[in-house]
């Protein structure tokens, strides 16, 4: 049986490199790793600290580039890939624009499709953007869909996904997390972080979503700079995504504090070592929202809309949306009152169990 992969961001590594992994020690499996490199930097740190080897690597990724130009590239390209292969099978993940061009190229190859993280949804096409259009095409397309939980495999039973093709797994993410918690050496991460004061409570920050970039963007950065200056005791870090519409807020507003910690984008397994070191974490990302629970971290999101609501229906996550306001009193609540924080933190993960990945090439073989 032969596997393609096809991945191009550092969620889609993450997320399918622990699959990638299982498939490997299937003797009855030959697997192929296509990289669209959609995000060159942030994918090639995690495909190295995971081990992967690509077979092919289309390197499409140009500055500041526009979704349809990539989409166009990557559609020629990866079409190429499929038909060079002639996979039993496509593997894609999530959400991404490499994860509908992969499964789209694979329909148009008449090419099984297997969709990782299938049936995420918050039902507003614009948010998160352009990943909700993303995923609910990709549905359309898949012949096997892997719902992390119940709530996604409700959304793809409402577009009438026939059951039998719909599969609970638990999120490969949080096996990801597992492994990387098992080979993470203390002594580096301490050498790297030399900046920060680990004696003190860390709240750790990431923050890249499109759909907030101008004015609720600089609302979050004006919120971090009050919850600094309100508790200087705080340490503060905040990897900086490569975005501009990013980095410029967050630079301009953010880098004169003497307790914020502004950092370039990190690896994947130094971003999880300070996740397990924080007190608090602030995130839009859906993969922060799922790996936090597993080292028994609150979450806020700052986001009007999540796909991921388990978190908050479980206790460990709240939703927030982007006010100054609303995201200095949650935090205040949460450093104040350790009451609060300790009914956050002891919430159940609702994510996973670290076996999703040996599910996922199980029911792939049996399929």
């Amino acid at each position: 049986m032969k596997l393609l992969f096809i991945l191009g961001t550092r969620p889609d590594a993450i997320k399918l490199a622990p699959v990638i992994i299982e498939a490997k020690k299937q003797k009855k499996i030959k697997t192929f790793i296509c990289l669209t490199a959609q995000h060159r930097q942030l994918l090639d740190q995690v495909i190295d600290f995971f081990n992967i080897k690509p077979d092919f690597d289309l390197n499409l990724m140009t500055s500041n580039q526009d979704l349809s130009d990539f989409t166009t590239e990557a559609l020629k390209r990866v079409g190429e890939v499929i038909k060079k292969v002639n996979p039993d099978w496509v593997i894609v993940q999530g959400d991404t624009t490499t994860t509908f061009v992969g499964a789209l190229c694979a329909f148009y190859n008449k090419t099984k499709i297997a969709h990782v993280e299938a049936g995420l949804r918050t039902h507003d096409k614009f948010s998160p953007f352009p990943e909700e259009i993303n995923r609910a095409l990709t549905t359309q397309l898949a012949d096997i869909h892997f719902a992390p939980t119940k709530n996604a495999k409700k959304s793809l039973l409402k577009e009438n996904i026939p059951p039998k093709k719909i599969i609970i797994t638990g999120n490969t993410g949080i096996d990801a997390l597992f492994y990387a918690l098992k080979k993470i050496p203390k002594t580096i991460m301490i050498k790297k972080f030399k900046k920060i004061d680990f004696t003190k409570k860390l709240i750790l920050v990431t923050g890249h979503r499109r759909e907030s970039f101008g004015k609720p963007f600089e609302e979050i950065c004006l919120a971090l700079k009050q919850i600094a200056q309100k508790f200087p005791d705080l340490e503060i870090a905040y990897p900086v995504h490569l975005n501009p519409n990013a980095r410029k807020p967050v630079f301009k507003i953010l880098s004169k504090i003497a307790n914020i910690h502004l950092l370039e984008p990190l690896d994947y397994p130094s971003f999880v070592w300070l996740m397990k070191k924080s007190y608090i974490i602030l995130t839009d990302s859906g993969g922060v929202q799922e790996e936090a629970p597993s080292v028994k971290k609150p979450v806020i999101v700052m986001r009007n809309v999540s796909e991921r609501m388990e978190g908050v229906e479980s206790g460990i996550a709240k939703l927030i949306g982007t006010k100054k306001s609303d995201i200095v009193s949650s935090v205040s609540s949460l450093i104040s009152s350790r009451n609060i924080y300790s009914r956050m933190i002891a919430s159940r993960n609702p994510y996973g169990d670290g076996k999703a990945s040996a599910r996922i090439i199980k029911e792939i073989i049996n399929a």
